[in-house]
């Protein structure tokens, strides 16, 4: 008898100080110092003790313990053991023993140190075993395993198995690299929880197998290749036209073109197939069929429109099946039993024939796979009967009348050629013929279409479906040409004319036999008639049956995917196969309808457009695989040639044209309009199709292909790497610069955050980034640097940024409103920023708005939340960790995150009321205001109030409202008034001429100032520069050239300027580096001189402006001039007007007149 299961306990590697709760006397704790030598002293303890599996052990993890005791320190094992045993395994120390203060769990564990992911978690060991006594336990404990120190190189194989539970490596197995959906999958542990091994998962969240959910029922009838897919397609593809058609095609066609109409079939179907292994063999296939190929291949849209289409077609098809079985029915009926007459009693029979049908496939699969194995049998013992019946030839008179005559090689040359003729309305020809002959061929889909009902769909779809395609082809062309061997094309079913051999002279009278004629000559040659009838009601049904089940599984497979609007109700499925019942009443309904409007020729036409363009689809989404080559591209199919696959495709799009050129217009009319509704929709799905891969192989092509060009001024496009943070905190600054690219040249938005970012927060910022671009209709790419400071941050953008000839050439900034106010050093890295740029040839452009950019009215509190965290410099100070952010938001969607220092700007949204004075042609117009007037501009936008802004702006500053982020993107009025002082390569003017052309600016005039070299000679100069303007071809609806530049500015100006630089002031033998000395004001004093009067000229000329874009003034090295006072330059350029725009390009030319 087995001894009791013993628990065995492992001691956690970290120790508390300070015990609580009572001891239990048979456990043992030791302290630990080392986390790395306590697991290797475990796994040697685990190696030498094999004893334990007599214990039938189980490793448990207590969650709080207390740990202090002086010994070993690579005693770890506690055995518990049953009441009144008195040989302890382990005796404890002096010392205080480990308290369990929840309940022990069986743990499935991937370390020693459990991850806070396991515990709590119900799962079996693998350490568990079966029971032994104690004494044979003790036997082996001293047989083996004491020799060896290394758990991985012990003779004790029992523990060797389950290395796997003393790590938290994954090892590798199917379970990991299943569908995250799936019950089974077992997700192996994250990069994070590995490399940072106090990362975890919350309590509630399950990691591999440790929560045991409840399994889905699984299908318990499942197919085989032989059952599953070859019956299906023999009984599809022998349908009705091999017993109701074939005899007719070979009278239209003659024998040579029949056989080459049903080669042409074959070799369609044949590259189809072939196509369709290739899919189907490269990964695993579910339910859905064709649409689950497509779809996963080509993409939603392709896949969703076919899938569609293709269910139609399957439903037709349906009807198609049954009006055939109502046309060989009313062949057994005399006309004297006829209900109202031979169409509506064959509409009556069909009708009836389709709610039988219905009822056997709502039973249940296992029904309808039975009454389809009854029906092949009965369909090959006709193909016998008919093979019997044509080497036994014509029984009586009678059947020679109506055109049997056996072997005849004179009945066989006068077949061989075609004779087309009138019938059913139709003058037909070859192609004509070949789209009635066509949808036998659509059977070669019926085992695809049921692939969630098979066992192997990758093995079952290429075997059967190839095979099935063979063996049809070669008794389509073994019928046709006994056919065209044994019986004639007319005849008059007189018995009288068999004597003279006249049965055939049709010219005078009417016949109603013969391969014209009649559709009952494969019974007429047949050796038992009845049996051909009922091989012929075989084919109908089973066919019906295979396309009643094919429609409604792959419309409900379409129907999950929530493609298209209000069909998800046709997604349910009931017991325990997922039947889709709601599916079958559709599909009844839709054949119902189509039975009653036409015949069997009226049907095939449509049918066949609709099969040859899911063909179509199938060989080009191989070829597009093999064409874009990703690397999940691995069919284990290698039969299959990517050229092969585009010719089927071609000669699958001829053939709809050639048939019904009508109904392939009206086809690809339906597959455009449901294409352009998905696309439309844009369904949040994710298959990793080619078109993805297609798109990113063209990128990266067009990328090579670029870097290969050499650039030139007129191909020139400003590419724009703007710091905005996250974009919607400073929406303005976004908006703005994506009015300049407007998705024709590159922008870049960068953020940069002085915290470490986990990777999950950086997938969620980056989500969330371009969900808001989505929004907002903004093509932008978005990129994160964590762990630096604004200086750090933004020199790393500004040398990595981009790719290729795919890189910023413009750094784009906020205004830094703070200056004032902030620490110092951030006015250094402000100005180093700038310097970086220009050193790698960068222009730069720093945008300010009254107010500021800054914004956090559009975030949610959770981001807010967020925001403030990540920017908090003491990290104690956090208020929620990323982890719960993500796990509250899922996908990530609620976390928007942003750093207040990621863009040192620091600019803030404000929404001041907008003058709106008018602008004129003349740039004087400004002066001419009465004085009054100006006075009160001045007092409120002019210097006093400049002053008072720049002195309380930072506390001043204020968050913008929706209407004040859109006043760059809505239409106002105002001019965009150019100061182009100094001559940068002409950035200063295109960029401003560039956004004139923009929707919201069209009605904005150019108005042009520029800096005068002499003034004798103005107007000299201002004709040069009319002309050059002139042949940049830039329109401008004003020109004005400033002369008094160098004049000394308003004492009130000058002593604005001296309050704005008094904080900075310092003396010249100072130990302040940063400060600004009486020499550096003495050294810059003219230069001081003329911003400042540019200052007073811009509020004075430009205070009506919508936008007023003015050169930066340049930033010296090898510090000439202070930060702080190129920063009060900056300044006092700026907030001259409301809305300023300070540009300085790199000085190469951006513009040219050749062409």
């Amino acid at each position: 008898m087995g001894s009791p299961e013993k628990d065995i306990e492992l001691s956690p590697v970290k120790s508390d100080p300070n015990p609580s709760g009572p001891a239990l006397p048979d456990k043992l704790n030791v302290p630990i110092d080392d986390e790395e030598d306590v697991i290797i002293g475990r796994f040697r303890k685990i190696s030498s003790a094999k004893s334990m599996a007599a214990t039938n052990g189980q490793i448990q993890y207590p969650t709080d313990v207390t740990v202090k005791l002086d010994g070993d320190s690579e005693s770890g094992l506690q055995f518990k053991k049953e009441p009144g045993e008195k040989d302890k395994l382990l005796e404890p120390n002096n010392g205080v023993v480990m308290q369990r203060k929840t309940p022990v769990t069986k743990s499935s564990f991937r370390d020693i140190e459990k991850p806070s992911r396991f515990r709590n978690q119900q799962s079996a060991t693998r350490f568990q075993m079966q029971g032994k006594s104690e004494d044979e336990a003790t036997e082996d404990s001293n047989e083996s395993g004491m020799e060896s120190d290394d758990p991985l190189t012990a003779s004790d194989t029992k523990y060797g198995k389950s290395f796997r539970h003393f790590t938290r490596e994954a090892l590798p197995r199917l379970d990991n690299y299943r569908n995250v959906l799936s019950l089974h999958a077992a997700p192996r542990p994250t990069l994070d929880e590995l490399h940072n091994a106090s990362l975890s998962r919350k309590p509630g969240q399950t990691m591999e197998k440790d929560a045991e959910g409840p399994a889905l029922p699984s299908p318990n009838l499942k197919f085989g290749w032989i059952k599953g897919v070859l019956m299906r397609c023999l009984l599809n593809i022998w349908g009705v036209m091999l017993f109701l058609r074939l005899s007719w095609v070979v009278g239209q066609a003659g024998v040579a073109q029949s056989i080459l109409l049903i080669m042409t079939t074959s070799v369609v179907t044949t590259i189809t197939a072939l196509s369709m292994s290739a899919i189907s063999t490269n990964g695993v296939i579910k339910g859905g069929g064709t649409y689950y190929m497509i779809s996963r291949s080509l993409g939603p849209e392709f896949g969703g429109s076919i899938g569609l289409i293709f269910s139609m077609a399957n439903a037709v098809a349906c009807a198609m099946y049954v009006v055939g079985f109502g046309e060989s029915l009313i062949t057994l009926i005399p006309e004297s039993a006829y209900m109202v007459s031979k169409a509506w009693d064959q509409t009556i029979y069909g009708c009836i024939t389709i709610v039988l049908l219905t009822g056997i496939v709502m039973v249940g699969m296992e029904w309808e796979a039975k009454a389809q194995i009854v029906l092949l049998f009965i369909l090959l013992a006709a193909i016998v009967n008919f093979l019997i019946g044509s080497i036994v030839g014509p029984k009586s008179d009678v059947e020679i009348a109506q055109g049997f005559v056996g072997y005849n090689m004179t009945v066989l040359k006068s077949n061989m050629g075609p004779d087309y003729k009138f019938y059913e309305g139709v003058d037909h020809s070859f192609f004509s013929v070949f789209s009635i002959f066509f949808p036998a061929a659509t059977g070669i889909l019926a085992g695809a279409n049921i692939s969630g009902d098979l066992k192997d769909p990758q093995k079952s779809i290429p075997k059967g479906t190839i095979l099935a395609i063979l063996l049809t082809t070669l008794s389509y062309l073994l019928i046709a040409v006994i056919v065209g061997w044994t019986v004639l094309r007319e005849a008059t079913g007189a018995v009288e004319d068999v004597a003279n051999w006249t049965m055939g002279a049709c010219a005078n009278r009417t016949c109603e036999y013969g391969l014209h004629h009649s559709n009952d000559v494969i019974r007429l040659v047949s050796g038992f008639g009845p049996l051909i009838y009922a091989g012929c009601f075989a084919a109908t049904l089973s066919s019906a049956l295979a396309s009643l089940v094919s429609a409604p599984k792959v419309f409900q497979a379409l129907c999950q995917d929530k493609l298209y609007p209000y069909l998800e109700f046709f997604a349910k499925g009931y017991g325990k196969n997922n039947e889709p019942v709601r599916g079958y009443v559709l599909t009844f309904l839709i054949a119902f309808a189509f039975i009653l409007m036409g015949g069997l020729n009226q049907i095939a036409p449509l049918i066949s457009n609709f099969f040859l363009a899911a063909y179509t689809l199938i060989n080009f989404s191989t070829f597009h695989a093999s064409l874009a080559r990703p690397v999940g591209w691995r069919p284990t199919f290698r039969l299959y040639n990517m050229w092969l696959s585009l010719l089927g495709a071609v000669l699958c799009l001829a053939i709809m044209f050639v048939i019904s050129w009508i109904t392939a217009l009206v086809t690809f009319a339906c597959l455009l309009a449901l294409y352009l509704l998905v696309s439309y929709r844009k369904p949040d799905v994710n298959w990793g199709s080619t078109t993805q891969a297609q798109t990113y192989k063209a990128a990266l092509s067009g990328a090579h292909q670029l870097n290969r060009v050499t650039e030139h001024v007129k191909n020139y496009r400003p590419q724009i790497l703007v710091l905005t943070g996250f974009p919607g905190e400073r929406p303005i600054l976004t908006d703005f610069t994506y009015l300049l690219t407007k998705g024709l040249s590159l922008m870049l938005c960068g953020h940069i955050v002085p915290n470490q970012v986990s990777h999950r927060a950086r997938e969620a910022l980056s989500n969330r980034a371009y969900h808001w671009f989505n929004k907002r209709k903004i093509k932008a790419f978005y990129s994160l640097v964590d762990d630096v400071n604004f200086k750090d941050g933004a020199s790393a953008l500004i040398q990595t940024s981009g790719l290729g000839k795919l890189k910023p050439n413009i750094l784009m900034m906020g205004f830094k409103e703070n200056w004032l106010d902030c620490d110092r050093s951030e006015i250094v890295d402000y100005v180093e920023v700038m310097h970086k740029a220009l050193d790698v040839h960068m222009a730069i452009a720093i945008l300010r708005v009254e107010g500021g950019q800054y914004t956090s009215e559009a975030l949610d509190d959770d981001l807010q939340a967020y925001l403030q965290d990540m920017n908090a410099k003491d990290l104690t100070t956090l208020t929620r960790s990323m982890g719960d952010n993500c796990k509250e938001s899922k996908s990530t969607e609620s976390l928007n995150t942003h750093s207040r220092g990621s863009s040192m700007s620091d600019v803030s949204l404000g929404s001041p009321q907008l003058r709106r004075a008018g602008v004129s042609a003349d740039p004087n117009a400004a002066a001419n205001k009465p004085a009054n007037t100006e006075q009160k501009e001045r007092s409120g936008g002019g210097v006093a109030g400049a002053v008072r802004r720049a002195l309380g702006g930072a506390a001043a500053r204020r968050a913008s409202s929706f209407t004040s982020v859109e006043h760059f993107t809505r239409r106002q009025a105002g001019s965009v008034d150019v100061w182009w002082l100094y001559d940068d390569g002409g950035l200063t003017l295109l960029l401003p001429y560039i956004l004139s052309t923009r929707r919201a600016w069209s009605s904005c005039p150019l108005r042009v100032f520029t800096l005068a070299n002499k003034n004798t000679e103005m107007e000299l100069e201002e004709r040069n520069m009319a002309s050059l303007l002139s042949k940049f071809r830039i329109d401008y609806s004003a020109l004005k050239m400033v002369s008094d530049i160098t004049k000394k500015p308003k004492d009130s100006t000058l002593a604005y300027f001296e309050r704005l630089i008094a904080p900075f002031r310092t003396t010249d033998d100072s130990n302040d580096a940063l400060g600004i000395t009486d020499a550096d004001l003495l050294a810059a004093r003219e230069r001081t001189h003329r911003h400042l009067r540019l200052r007073e000229l811009i509020s004075t000329q430009s205070c009506g402006a919508r936008l007023v874009c003015v050169t930066l003034p340049m930033p010296r090295r090898r510090n000439v001039i202070p930060p702080a006072l190129y920063l009060a330059w900056l300044h006092a350029i700026a907030t001259s007007v409301d809305r300023v725009l300070l540009l300085r390009g790199n000085h190469s030319a951006v513009l040219t007149f050749y062409s």
